[in-house]
């Protein structure tokens, strides 16, 4: 038993050593992988909520380009697609030059400022995707000897909560919609599919910040803010 142990200790220390960070998570291991060893089941479950999130940010990113096909095209892309592998697929841990390389909120913010010229999408897009990443230690798995934090997970959602309000308000010096997100159909249809997505994303970061608060006996602080004048919080 002790031998295990010591094996155990032995195994995590390797991997946590040069445990991975990026810019998403990755993909489900094997249940054959060695890593799997020094993984918990609570360490299991919070990697599925963190690709689940991701999933739905894609998801996000692919409506928002469908319906506002300008942004891409500010970038100079070619293409819808290609918009999207700039965001998913190239190695930039969500730092883009077009935004100075700034990341998180700093670059969220930017896609609700009317006098901004750039890609809106990817300004909120990668914005989120920063501060998702940051909220969970910029780790792509995790692993026993790893601690998030619990009040950066809910924060995280908080802010959500507020991009999803400021993406159905937010208007230039016309009156028109900075970004074209949900909408109501002729017929009386409604469209909401934008704020499924987002709210996908903020119920699996609150359970995700509650298994974690009850593991280390934590409080989770909820901050009250009136969605009109709410600031985004800190995820550091």
């Amino acid at each position: 038993m002790i031998v295990r142990v010591l094996c155990c200790a032995a195994i995590a220390n390797l991997i946590t050593a040069c445990g991975s960070t990026g810019q998403k998570p990755l993909r489900e291991a094997d249940s054959l992988n060695p890593k799997q060893i020094v993984k918990s089941d609570i360490d299991r479950v919070l990697e599925a909520h963190h690709r689940e999130i991701f999933v739905s940010l894609e998801r996000l990113a692919d409506k928002l380009y469908r319906r506002n096909p300008r942004e891409w095209r500010r970038a100079g892309l070619e293409s819808r697609e290609a918009a999207l592998a700039r965001l998913f697929e190239a190695d930039h841990q969500w730092r883009l030059a077009e935004f100075e390389h700034r990341r998180g909120i700093d670059v969220m913010r930017l896609a609700f400022e009317p006098e901004f010229a750039g890609d809106r999408v990817a300004a909120l897009i990668a914005g989120m995707g920063g501060m998702i990443q940051t909220a969970w230690g910029d780790r792509t798995e995790l692993f026993m000897m790893d601690e998030l934090d619990p009040q950066a997970l809910s924060n995280c959602a908080r802010n959500l909560e507020i991009s999803a309000w400021k993406l159905a308000q937010s208007r230039d010096a016309t009156g028109e919609l900075l970004l074209l997100s949900n909408e109501i159909a002729p017929d009386g249809t409604r469209n909401l599919s934008f704020e499924r997505e987002i709210g996908k994303m903020i119920g699996w970061l609150d359970m995700s910040a509650r298994i974690v608060a009850d593991k280390n006996n934590r409080v989770v602080t909820r901050i009250l803010q009136t969605l009109a004048t709410a600031v985004f919080l800190p995820v550091k």
